[in-house]
């Protein structure tokens, strides 16, 4: 006879569909990285005796109750491995000085080359899982993954912070925006060029009082940028080179970056902010849309190994607005 599982007045506002999906991801991950296997990695210990015998590298010197109360492990389960840990020659179990019924537990010389060898191990079997991957690919993956943690976790995200450039800087604005490019929308080298002399000029020509590059980014991570450059007048000015790295996208950074951009502009002067795009970088065009500007001109072209369909945006800086609205 079957049972219905037991309620709680949480459940309420969690979907099926939500935990369903949970149960499916850890049924797919457990299996890829062969947490499942009663040999761990093709050594002798499973997957709780590698995680126990990292830890004692890890500490160097710890003791029973510190590795039960951080790994959540019945005390009579952890002491049988240790026991089996010692008899191996893998560990050194002695007196605690500061406490007559306590044991401090360190690995010994053999103890530790066999943590050597799961960590290599280990690092072998994420390397043949991420060889597959493109390199953007990687960084959605790890971006996800720290999502994962902090938000199970409880753990409040690092800010986005958005700074002035900074020297060296702009080979990883040129460096994120040819791969993604090239990787989105199949564009060539000649894309990587043109940015490579948009960012060189302008570091060439900075004025500082009237010209500006924003960079974004997670604690030391790279994450978008944008430029304001001088325009063909004195009151106009470019907006260039928006870009927000794929890890990050969905929660606004474009559009803040646009309004330092406007604010910028409107604080030096400027009286016309002027931008050039495609058709196709939709997400982009939603943001301009939001931030008040007006598509001027359209003209078609061969650019970076595609047809494409160029776009020239103007906003009038004159007028009163409210900045940018992320757009839904």
């Amino acid at each position: 006879m079957s049972h219905p599982a037991p309620s709680h007045p949480a459940f309420a506002d969690i979907g099926d569909d939500e935990i369903e999906q949970i149960r499916a991801f850890n049924r797919f991950y457990t299996n890829r990285i062969g947490v499942l296997d009663r040999a761990f990695m093709e050594t002798p210990y499973t997957l709780t005796e590698a995680r126990v015998i990292y830890e004692l590298a890890a500490h160097g010197t710890t003791s029973a109750s510190r590795l039960t109360e951080e790994l959540l492990l019945d005390p009579a389960y952890l002491s049988r491995m240790l026991k089996s840990f010692s008899d191996a020659g893998l560990l050194e179990i002695t007196r605690d000085p500061s406490d007559g019924r306590g044991r401090l537990l360190q690995l010994t010389l053999r103890g530790r080359g066999v943590a050597t060898d799961l960590a290599q191990r280990s690092r072998q079997r994420i390397v043949a899982l991420l060889e597959p991957i493109t390199e953007n690919g990687r960084r959605d993956l790890g971006a996800a993954m720290a999502s994962v943690q902090t938000l199970l976790s409880g753990d409040t995200p690092a800010p986005v912070t958005i700074r002035p450039h900074q020297i060296g800087d702009m080979g990883m604005v040129i460096s994120s925006q040819a791969k993604a490019y090239a990787e989105t929308y199949g564009w060539n080298g000649e894309y990587e060029a043109l940015v490579a002399e948009i960012c060189a000029a302008f570091i060439r020509n900075f004025d500082p009082a009237r010209e500006r590059c924003w960079i974004a980014e997670r604690n030391g991570t790279f994450l978008g940028s944008i430029f304001l450059v001088k325009g063909s007048t004195e009151d106009t000015a470019k907006l260039r080179l928006l870009h927000v790295d794929s890890a990050a996208r969905g929660h606004g950074l474009g559009s803040k970056l646009v309004n330092e951009c406007i604010g910028f502009a409107r604080d030096c002067g400027y009286r016309r902010l002027e931008l050039w795009t495609n058709d196709i970088l939709s997400a982009a065009r939603r943001i301009y849309v939001a931030a008040g500007f007006t598509l001027e001109k359209e003209e078609a072209h061969h650019s970076f190994g595609k047809d494409l369909n160029g776009q020239t945006w103007a906003l009038d800086l004159t007028a009163a607005t409210a900045g940018v609205t992320p757009p839904a």
